[in-house]
C-alpha cells in the first residue's frame, strides 16, 4: 500500500477527504489513486478486497473508491463482516462502463458511481463528500424495552 502526499487544506476550508482506492490490478489501483489525488483527495491503494481489509486499518478512509469490475466479480461478504469497512461508503468507478450498464449498485449497497472519462473535479468531490458525510449504512440497533403487558378485564 502506498499513500500519495497531498498538501492539507488551508484553515477554514474543509479537511481533505481520505480515500482507499481499490482495483483488480496494481496499475489500476495506482491510476485511480493518482487521479483522485490530483483533485486534492488523500489516497491510498490496495489490490483486491482482501488487501482492502488490511489497508483500511492504516488509511482510515472516509470513502472507498473501487473499480466497478472488481465489485461485479467478487462477493462482498467478508467486507460486510469487517467492522471498519462495513461502515465506509463505497463509490464505484469505471473507465469503460457507463452508469446505464451497471446492475450491482442497488444490490451491493454502493453509495454512488463515477464514470472517469467524463468526470469533472467539482462534481466528483461533491459526490465523494456527500457519501463520506452520509449516515452510515448500518441501521441503528434498537434496544428492546421491557415487554408490554395488557390488562384484560
Amino acid at each position: 500500500m502506498s499513500v500519495e502526499s497531498v498538501q492539507a487544506a488551508p484553515l477554514g476550508e474543509a479537511a481533505p477527504l481520505r480515500a482507499l482506492c481499490i482495483a483488480r490490478h496494481c496499475f489500476l489501483s495506482e491510476h485511480i489513486a493518482r487521479y483522485f489525488a490530483r483533485m486534492g483527495v488523500l489516497t491510498s491503494e490496495a489490490v483486491g478486497l482482501e488487501a482492502a481489509v488490511e489497508a483500511s486499518r492504516g488509511a482510515s478512509p472516509d470513502v472507498v473508491i473501487c473499480d466497478y469490475d472488481l465489485l461485479a466479480t467478487i462477493p462482498l461478504e467478508k467486507w460486510e463482516r469487517d467492522e471498519l469497512l462495513s461502515n465506509i461508503p463505497v463509490i464505484a468507478v469505471s473507465l469503460t462502463r457507463h452508469s446505464q450498464e451497471l446492475h450491482l449498485l442497488d444490490i451491493n449497497g454502493i453509495a454512488g458511481f463515477l464514470y472517469l472519462p467524463t468526470l469533472e473535479t467539482a462534481p466528483a468531490l461533491k459526490i465523494l463528500r456527500a457519501a463520506a458525510t452520509r449516515s452510515k449504512y448500518a441501521l441503528p440497533q434498537r434496544v428492546n424495552p421491557a415487554p408490554r403487558t395488557a390488562e384484560r378485564g
